[in-house]
């Protein structure tokens, strides 16, 4: 099968923060899609998500695997840190996917997540590089205590921290009718699975959706930056529409992109979690 992906993407600060963040990315060419949320403060942040971006597209163009270009992206974030006082200790969560032939290759590092909506059944493909999801999996805290936890904003992995970062590497075989979410946390510590499938499920356009996950997310408190890429699996070629397609959509960048993209079931990660953490903020 040659399928095609139709992308609504939304990058939106928030009702709490000063300054957005995260960074995402839909290729021209509609084959890779990436949302990263940096960290280290306001100008740290922002420089290490939009750095992450940059190196991904340009990785990807120069044809190396979503893999390599994710560690790629972890070497340029240290080295922009090193080469200015002001960014030291800034890093960055990456989620990408990248079509290739029939499937979809995801390399993830962090908690933000990618989803999979497959015959109106929501799952996360991707795992949480953080201390509450480790602590939820070993058995010693619940999701409902995660949410007001104090160590909810710890991660074990970001890139941009230390000189080798573990990625986990996990590929979809996509299917006509399939429907992707890759996001930042700001959506996901706002809404929770269900509330997040009932839009998925009922918004029948991707860009309209992606606008209305970032709105129930502000409406919910909107505490944190909230990045949105929504990805319907169709049949047919390539094509592009929207004013933005194709621009790396940093910070400043409001306003949706519909794009579209080849291809196509779920996930083994490649990559065994680490066991140390850094806090990309104040808990609250």
């Amino acid at each position: 099968m040659s399928a095609v992906l139709r992308i609504g993407a939304r990058t939106d600060v928030g009702r709490v923060r000063a300054g957005n963040e995260d960074s995402l990315l839909v290729s021209d060419d509609g084959r890779l899609i990436v949302v990263a949320d940096g960290m280290g403060g306001h100008q740290g942040g922002e420089v290490a998500s939009a750095t992450a971006v940059a190196t991904l597209r340009a990785e990807i163009e120069a044809g190396r695997s979503v893999e390599d270009a994710v560690v790629a992206a972890n070497r340029a974030v240290l080295e922009r840190a090193d080469g200015d006082p002001k960014l030291r200790g800034m890093g960055t969560t990456v989620t990408s996917g990248i079509v290739d032939g029939s499937s979809l290759r995801i390399a993830h590092v962090g908690d933000s997540r990618a989803y999979l909506l497959r015959d109106s059944t929501l799952r996360q493909v991707t795992v949480d590089h953080s201390v509450v999801a480790e602590l939820i999996a070993a058995g010693e805290l619940t999701e409902e205590e995660a949410l007001v936890d104090r160590r909810r904003s710890m991660i074990t992995r970001a890139l941009g921290i230390e000189r080798n970062v573990a990625v986990d590497v996990i590929t979809i075989d996509l299917r006509a009718g399939d429907r992707l979410l890759l996001c930042s946390d700001g959506l996901t510590t706002m809404l929770r699975d269900p509330a997040i499938r009932t839009i998925l499920v009922d918004v029948t356009e991707p860009d309209d959706a992606a606008g209305a996950l970032v709105a129930a997310a502000n409406d919910a408190g909107g505490a944190d930056n909230i990045t949105v890429i929504v990805a319907d699996v169709t049949v047919g070629e390539v094509t592009v529409t929207g004013d933005t397609a194709g621009e790396d959509r940093t910070p400043d960048d409001r306003h949706p992109t519909v794009t579209d993209a080849a291809t196509p079931d779920v996930p083994t990660p490649e990559a065994a979690p680490r066991r140390r953490w850094w806090s990309r903020r104040a808990p609250s």
